[in-house]
């Protein structure tokens, strides 16, 4: 890759600034750099900082995890006498863009109204969180009553689930992925149809008696829509004979149950109940899921359980799974001893299973005949020729490679659709489909689009996809569910193609679906020799293998602000993407995004946004703080993020343009859907690239960076990437020594044993 023998060392520094705006009297440097910032109308050539400590010098801690920035208390467990960080808390970006796109609730202690006030716990993320955010402070409903703690904190967590993002800073362990004898493929069955893009599901209306059953407990009147949709219709019955499945209400957190059980159940509660356990066991595994994992150690479990004061986790545990509310699976051989137990949801666990066999079948599948031979010798690379001819020997296939390397799996579509194949490229984002048009793929379709019907080629009369072949691009970002979905509407016969960049974070969902199938070795694996051009190219593919290289920029392709404090990191960033970018690059504003690793905090999304529509399209907010003109983030499904614009309001909904795509949000979802996007996280950038990115790296998040992050956010930058750098060598220690926070699945040990032998 070019620049892979340029490094200077673990502390090598980025190009000097050269994009600062003629106005701004701030002057702060990077360490070591003695450049000083250049008006924006005098972008010069900026000469190459001072090499830093070199890599065997002492450095500081590494980064710690990625949701748990400075001042955050992460979750600590005890395993085995060793302090390892707990599960949730390893959620980062993943947990932080939410599967339901949510903000963490206020922590506080939810006791009863009757009693005396509850003292308010901490958030466990606090305001600085990657990707996350901390609630926001609790405040009195308007009817000028004053209401009890109880109402108070789960008012508060009403309010920051449906401000945007939710939180998974929790606890766990690494353990090794179960293994399991192989079973015998199965049909595919016809998928059932994605969230579509184009809307939003309607709120559920609350029952009178949940909502008499939320204000017995000292539950705001505002929890009532999420919990009938979480409950179902009869969320006030099943409250009442068991309070602590409000646990399974988005928000709502063990000292907000406690308090809404003692509330309903008075001197019968009490921490041993083992309704309280049982739920416990369920919220612990869903903030797992939430951290990326699909399975956790019985280990961390029953620590976590035991630090929530249950008299009895081993027994918590065996009830959870004599009541079906999780599953037990051995890890490791069954000879081994002591036998290691690994506890999951029954959703994410069978959806690992059944991907397991999907894949299995894929390759076990005998393929229709077509004579590669001369699509291979025609390929226009010879990654892309060896592509082809390991897609005609195989019936799945991984491909990893960087932006460059997407030339490929399109050229492997066009040669498929020549030999008269039903061929399809399927890209995560609406982006990633106009690149591949961009390459010459005709019919492009997004994943979501596909499995919904509402683009690609339709379905069979049994269900499954009329294609040959399908090359899957983005393939990291597959969480566990929409991959088996995927791979269970595909036919016996069809050539699948995972292709993705390795290097990038893994899917907002939970599993890492595209690692862990390169590591089985269950398939051939193809990766491009293509290198990604250009300066921009150099930098991300020195970080991609741990090392952050000087790179010539000549043409102000990166550049490097350096900041002091918060206050100067916004300023910074606003004067970047409304002045210095346009003025000196002919890169507009709407076409400039902010990354920064945070929702909440003095430089986290919320902050950034609000800085950047004062700057660009200042307004009231008129349509549930939207102005048209606004640009939004909008998610219309878990671990997807739509760039829009708000167009208007009326009794429909917020009406966006999406990349020229009408939606329409209704009121009750525009809270929890919509949020604005000048500045977002790296994961929701995932799948989307801008002509320039401003990267924020402030201070407080040192900690919480790693490589993958550090990746994903400077590889969405086509022609120019700015980094607004205040995290000193936090960045160049983190792109050495952190590359990902791990995740506990299953998935690879399920394909091994499909696997050929090591040898």
């Amino acid at each position: 890759m070019p620049g892979a023998r340029r490094r200077v060392g673990a502390g090598a520094p980025l190009p000097g600034p050269g994009l600062e705006h003629a106005v701004t009297n701030h002057r702060g440097h990077l360490a070591g750099e003695a450049a000083a910032p250049a008006p924006a109308d005098e972008v010069t050539e900026t000469k190459p900082a001072t090499p830093a400590p070199q890599a065997g010098e002492p450095a500081a801690e590494p980064a710690g995890d990625e949701d748990g920035g400075a001042g955050a208390a992460a979750a600590r467990a005890r395993t085995g006498g060793e302090e390892k960080p707990s599960p949730a808390a390893e959620a980062g970006d993943a947990a932080g863009d939410g599967p339901q796109g949510t903000e963490p609730a206020a922590a506080a202690d939810a006791g009863a109204p009757s009693g005396p006030p509850a003292t308010p716990a901490p958030a466990t993320p606090d305001d600085t969180t990657p990707d996350d955010a901390s609630a926001d402070a609790p405040e009195a409903a308007g009817s000028g009553k004053p209401r009890s703690a109880v109402a108070e904190a789960l008012a508060a967590a009403v309010r920051a689930v449906e401000s945007g993002e939710r939180s998974a800073a929790e606890f766990f362990t690494e353990p090794k992925p179960a293994a399991r004898p192989a079973r015998p493929a199965r049909p595919a069955r016809p998928a059932p149809p994605a969230p579509p893009v184009r809307g939003a599901a309607p709120v559920v209306a609350p029952s009178a008696a949940l909502v008499e059953v939320l204000a017995a407990g000292g539950a705001p009147e505002q929890l009532a829509p999420r919990a009938a949709e979480a409950l179902g219709e009869h969320a006030a019955e099943a409250l009442r004979e068991d309070p602590w499945l409000l646990l399974g209400v988005p928000g709502v957190r063990p000292e907000q149950a406690d308090g809404f059980a003692r509330a309903l159940l008075g001197p019968e509660c009490g921490p041993g109940d083992e309704r309280r356990a049982r739920a416990l066991v369920v919220w612990l595994l869903e903030r797992a899921a939430l951290a990326g994992h699909t399975v956790l150690d019985a280990a961390a479990l029953s620590t976590e359980l035991g630090r929530r004061d249950v008299p009895d986790p081993d027994e918590a545990l065996r009830g959870a799974i004599a009541e079906g509310a999780a599953l037990v699976f051995q890890e490791g051989d069954e000879t081994e001893e002591p036998v290691s137990l690994l506890f999951g949801l029954d959703r994410y666990a069978m959806a690992e299973e059944s991907l397991a066999d999907g894949l299995a079948r894929l390759l076990a599948a005998p393929l229709p005949e077509a004579d590669w031979t001369a699509a291979a010798e025609a390929a226009p690379s010879p990654s892309a020729a060896e592509l082809v001819r390991a897609v005609a020997a195989a019936g799945l296939v991984t491909h990893s490679g960087g932006e460059a390397a997407r030339a490929e799996p399109a050229a492997l579509v066009g040669a498929a659709a020549g030999l008269g194949l039903r061929a399809c490229a399927a890209a995560h984002t609406e982006d990633g489909r106009r690149r591949l048009a961009e390459l010459g793929v005709e019919d492009a379709v997004t994943v979501s689009g596909l499995l919904s019907g509402r683009q690609g080629p339709g379905r069979e009369e049994d269900g499954t996809l009329a294609l040959d072949v399908l090359a899957v691009l983005d393939a990291p970002q597959l969480d566990v569910e929409t991959a088996a979905l995927l791979v269970e509407s595909l036919a016996d016969g069809t050539r699948l193609v995972l292709s993705g960049d390795p290097a990038v974070l893994w899917s907002a969902g939970p599993g890492r679906v595209f690692a862990d199938v390169v590591a089985a070795r269950a398939c051939p694996a193809v990766v491009s020799r293509t290198p990604d051009a250009g300066p921009l190219g150099e930098l991300v593919s020195g970080v991609g293998i741990g090392e952050l290289n000087q790179v010539d920029a000549p043409g102000k392709e990166v550049v490097i602000v350096p900041v002091r404090d918060p206050g100067e990191a916004v300023h910074r960033t606003v004067q970047l993407v409304a002045d210095s970018v346009p003025r000196a690059l002919g890169v507009p504003a709407a076409q400039t995004q902010v990354i920064t690793p945070g929702h909440g905090g003095p430089v986290g999304t919320r902050a950034l946004n609000a800085a950047l529509k004062e700057r660009l399209n200042p307004g009231p907010g008129r349509f549930g703080g939207f102005d048209p003109g606004d640009r939004v983030a909008y998610v219309p499904a878990p671990g997807r993020m739509v760039p829009g614009t708000v167009v208007s309001a009326d009794a429909e909904g917020l009406r966006l343009d999406c990349a020229g795509t009408p939606v329409v949000v209704p009121p009750g979802r525009v809270g929890e859907d919509v949020r604005h996007g000048w500045a977002v996280t790296a994961h929701q950038a995932a799948g989307t690239r801008w002509p320039a990115a401003v990267v924020v790296l402030p201070g407080d998040a040192a900690a919480s960076l790693t490589r993958a992050w550090v990746y994903t956010a400077f590889s969405r930058a086509e022609r120019h990437l700015s980094v607004v750098h205040g995290v000193d060598q936090a960045l160049p220690r983190a792109v050495a020594e952190v590359p990902a926070k791990d995740r506990t699945t299953r998935l690879r040990a399920l394909l091994r044993p499909r696997s050929t032998p090591e040898g």
